[in-house]
């Protein structure tokens, strides 16, 4: 990178900032625990030279944080996939249920800012259309950071709710449901071409209260990509320019998430396999009534704190998840 004429070739030194950022984002860990190691042999020497308990007593503290920091460093060697890296498009789709499947939305929207807040990732919503009544139709938010979308692509499926309906005056209980997809966010040497012949761009009015545009110019952009029908919007900039470039994004990932999906199908009919990858397929339940349980229907994972769950708990079904799916990559 510091040779002459490195970034003459813009898209050559793009993919190579980016190999290096998807390096540095693997190494670094390792190298961090190798220090780590080395400071402990260090103060294990000079407590055996003083004899005294106090040193032992800080070795063993360090250790315990040397084996937390190992077991991370374990799970993330799990993350082996060619976007894992990348942040993440998330977006929540409420499904049949009127108003208690948009509420419903809602809340899982919510559980995946709370916990990619606690995971010190940044989060911005890029496009969010509310129901008349109460929740979303729909919302989709940008996670950024690395390895976001090697974690969430752990959450990509359907999400089942059973509760008393708050919408129904007679309380009766109610099953709701709301899709969850996940999209790597792409650097610009990674996205792949799109024929402009292939696209069709409209644009609408931003919906939402507050700001002088809003409602008032065309700013929003909704973009289909014509061969597969794929469908993205983006309202969240004032700027119908910026709005398009976030939607030729959100566009760009979702492709590229179809192609690694028929990839791995692909992998799955060479060696025998039928997987579960796949839009569509319940994943996980949330029961509010008549008891409360959260239950991951690929792990039977199963936690009773339902409220610590949807306040953004998750990381315990995403790490079991991913585990599973390594343990049957070797099996």
């Amino acid at each position: 990178m510091g040779g002459d004429g490195f970034w003459n070739d813009q898209e050559t030194a793009q993919a190579t900032v980016s190999e290096l950022k998807r390096v540095k984002a693997s190494l670094a860990p390792v190298q961090d625990l190798a220090g780590q190691l080395e400071e402990l042999e260090v103060m294990l020497e000079l407590a055996a030279e003083e004899d005294g308990d106090e040193g032992l007593g800080e070795a063993e503290s360090m250790l315990a944080v040397i084996e937390a920091d190992m077991e991370k460093l374990e799970f993330r060697v799990m993350l082996d996939g060619q976007y894992d890296v990348q942040p993440a498009y998330l977006t929540v789709q409420a499904g049949a249920g009127g108003t208690d499947s948009a509420d419903w939305a809602e809340m899982l929207l919510r559980m995946f800012v709370r916990w990619a807040e606690r995971a010190g990732y940044d989060v911005s919503v890029v496009d969010r259309l509310d129901s008349e009544e109460a929740g979303i139709k729909h919302a989709t938010i940008l996670v950024k950071g690395d390895w976001a979308y090697g974690y969430l692509r752990a959450e990509s499926g359907v999400h089942r709710l059973v509760r008393l309906s708050p919408f129904d005056s007679q309380n009766r209980r109610q099953t709701s449901f709301a899709a969850i997809e996940v999209t790597p966010d792409l650097d610009d040497a990674e996205a792949m071409e799109i024929k402009s012949e292939d696209l069709r761009v409209d644009t609408f009015r931003a919906g939402g209260a507050g700001g002088q545009h809003i409602n008032k110019t065309d700013s929003a952009v909704r973009m289909t990509h014509l061969p597969t029908g794929i469908v993205v919007s983006c309202q969240s900039e004032r700027s119908q320019h910026k709005n398009r470039n976030t939607a030729m994004k959100m566009l760009q990932a979702k492709l590229a998430a179809v192609a690694e999906i028929e990839r791995q199908k692909e992998l799955s009919d060479l060696g025998g396999e039928k997987g579960d990858i796949g839009w569509g397929h319940q994943i996980r339940s949330y029961v509010l009534h008549p008891y409360r349980m959260v239950k991951d229907h690929r792990t039977n994972r199963e936690v009773g704190n339902v409220d610590a769950v949807l306040d953004g708990d998750i990381q315990q079904f995403i790490e079991t998840f991913l585990r599973s799916k390594a343990s049957s990559k070797t099996t």
